[in-house]
């Protein structure tokens, strides 16, 4: 009788966040993917600030994302891309960004990430996003206000576009979590 080994379904949660925020949506996809999992599957979450060395060759599935500043995503987004492109493009891969310039959002996702990283995703959302004055510094809140007009901490992360983005990866799960995030 031989025994069938079932190989760990692995993903891998990747971002960057300036003031918290794609942090918050890294973590809302993990608990979400974590509630509706099974035993054949781990997920992991790394911020680049922290650990841009990851070992990709043990994960099935990255979950990659980012947040939008004066149009751009953060540099070590970018980098980490640049770097991982061909091992990238040998796994499932869902692309965020958490963004607040509603009109730019399809520009903005399409410009956060190689064109052929783009194209390969299984899924692509723009979450929504945050203003946090209380961790912007003088400049950052300046802009803010004059560009947008907004002049107090402001949450628009969208929940819908989350949970999209977690049905993506698990089609056969409904999800029920709806933790609304939204103010």
């Amino acid at each position: 009788m031989h025994k069938i080994k079932i190989n760990k379904m692995r993903t891998a949660i990747i971002y960057a966040t300036s003031h918290g925020t794609t942090g918050k949506v890294a973590n809302i996809i993990k608990e979400r993917l974590s509630a509706n999992n099974t035993k054949e599957e781990s997920i992991n979450i790394f911020n680049l600030k922290q650990n841009s060395n990851i070992d990709l060759s043990v994960y099935d599935t990255i979950v990659l994302g980012g947040s939008i500043h004066a149009g751009n995503i953060q540099g070590s987004v970018k980098e980490f891309c640049k770097n991982n492109l061909v091992d990238l493009l040998q796994k499932r891969v869902a692309l965020f960004i958490c963004a607040m310039n509603k009109p730019e959002y399809e520009t903005e996702l399409k410009n956060s990430f190689p064109e052929l990283l783009f194209n390969h995703a299984i899924t692509k959302e723009v979450v929504g996003g945050e203003f946090l004055f209380d961790k912007m510094n003088f400049i950052e809140k300046m802009l803010v206000r004059n560009i947008s007009g907004i002049k107090e901490t402001t949450s628009k992360i969208d929940d819908s576009k989350i949970e999209a983005l977690c049905r993506s990866l698990h089609p056969s799960v409904f999800f029920t979590n709806s933790t609304k995030t939204d103010s």
